[in-house]
């Protein structure tokens, strides 16, 4: 590699997570932390976070609004473990108590540019009748001790799983040096998204 050359390519991240549509509950918070592979460093921002607990909107829509803001920046020497972000829902059962609402993840957008994504979520369910009397009744129902097996892929499998609900995010991504080391990043994927979209990266 000549002299001068980057060594590690920059990945800049903000944004939110906008809103939710849980028909069946309300009063809820969200819990994010970002997944990535071994050879990414987060350099600046804020790996994880917890939203305030919003209540649904009083119009036809019913959303549940948070505008909770994301914003970190990774380095990395290769593309291989891309981050992913994780989304877990909670919010109270009858009886009071916090249990989750639903899991979720997805990969933050490939290009640059303002990106939105809705996210299905997702809640473990118990294989047996009893399981699920007995988790409803003591208050404890299923759930990963460890949100970040959701962006794995492998060990959900042994658990059935129920759909709840929906996570919209807002991503504005920026990369830098990612065209030098040999990488195409393509076109920015604006998916609808009103407003001007941020440049294919930074000033070189």
């Amino acid at each position: 590699m000549a002299a001068g050359s980057p060594s590690v390519f920059l990945l800049m991240v903000n944004g939110q997570v906008e809103s939710a549509q849980f028909p069946e509950y309300d009063d809820l918070y969200c819990k994010y932390c970002f997944v990535y592979g071994h050879d990414w460093a987060p350099t600046a921002g804020l790996e994880e976070g917890i939203s305030q607990i919003t209540s649904k909107s009083q119009d036809v829509r019913q959303a549940l609004v948070w505008n909770f803001p994301i914003d970190v920046t990774f380095k990395s020497t290769n593309p291989f473990g891309w981050p992913q972000i994780v989304l877990s829902v909670y919010g109270p059962d009858v009886f009071g108590n916090d249990v989750v609402r639903g899991y979720g993840a997805v990969h933050v957008p490939l290009s640059p540019g303002r990106h939105r994504r809705t996210i299905p979520m997702f809640v473990p369910e118990s294989t047996s009748k009893l399981q699920k009397f007995t988790s409803w009744f003591m208050g404890r129902r299923p759930e990963y001790t460890d949100p970040k097996v959701v962006a794995q892929g492998e060990g959900r499998e042994v658990t059935r799983v129920c759909s709840q609900g929906f996570v919209t995010l807002l991503f504005n991504v920026v990369t830098k040096d990612l065209r030098k080391l040999g990488y195409d990043t393509g076109p920015p994927d604006m998916q609808g998204v009103p407003g001007p979209g941020l440049p294919q990266g930074l000033p070189q």
